[in-house]
């Protein structure tokens, strides 16, 4: 007899917490949003950066790999970031990690390179708003000032004792991506709303 259940739906990990967030969104008037971005592909690549597989991955995703430390490539509705001298996380709309994995194994032939599909692991935290550089101050050793950590750029860090990787968009006025494995997601969204209290 074939099996008829209907899989379950996907429930993201700050599904709970989904209304606290728009909250403060309007209660800050602006000073703040926050929002879950769920679901993003990401996929881990790790190479030779100077290898024939990092140019031919590159041509492949329409998206070249960033070399230079702490830095994003974005093209279209993807992203590479720069996490370290032979590894980067391609980030992408949801639902695509499947044909991004395909691809840059097909561009690699036969080089070595490991590609691990992530996207489970993680979800990720949109925090945007003319307050956002002063939320992520207060859990984040990092200089956040735009001379320093502006646009484009991305780093492995720590927030509100959480490690997360932290993308600092390049659309104006975009703000910042948090990307916080899945296991914190929760302490780190309530982290998040207490310190907005400040701002609302």
């Amino acid at each position: 007899m074939a099996d008829t259940a209907l899989p379950a739906p996907l429930r993201s990990p700050l599904s709970q917490v989904a209304d606290r967030l728009a909250a403060v969104t309007r209660t800050s008037r602006g000073a703040l949003r926050l929002a879950e971005l769920p679901f993003l592909a990401q996929i881990d690549v790790r190479l030779d950066a100077k290898g024939a597989a990092a140019d031919a991955i590159g041509l492949a995703l329409g998206l070249q790999l960033p070399l230079e430390p702490n830095t994003v490539v974005r093209a279209g509705e993807s992203a590479a970031l720069w996490l370290g001298p032979d590894e980067w996380l391609l980030v992408g709309p949801p639902g695509s990690e499947r044909d991004l994995e395909r691809r840059i194994r097909e561009a690699a032939g036969d080089e070595p390179v490991s590609v691990t599909d992530v996207s489970a692991q993680r979800t990720t935290l949109l925090v945007t708003g003319p307050r956002a550089h002063d939320l992520l101050a207060h859990g984040c050793a990092l200089d956040l000032h735009p001379r320093a950590f502006g646009s484009g750029r991305c780093a492995q860090t720590t927030l509100g004792r959480t490690q997360v990787v932290l993308v600092s968009r390049d659309e104006p006025r975009a703000g910042f991506w948090v990307l916080v494995r899945s296991s914190f997601a929760g302490y780190l969204a309530d982290w998040l709303l207490d310190a907005a209290t400040e701002y609302v």
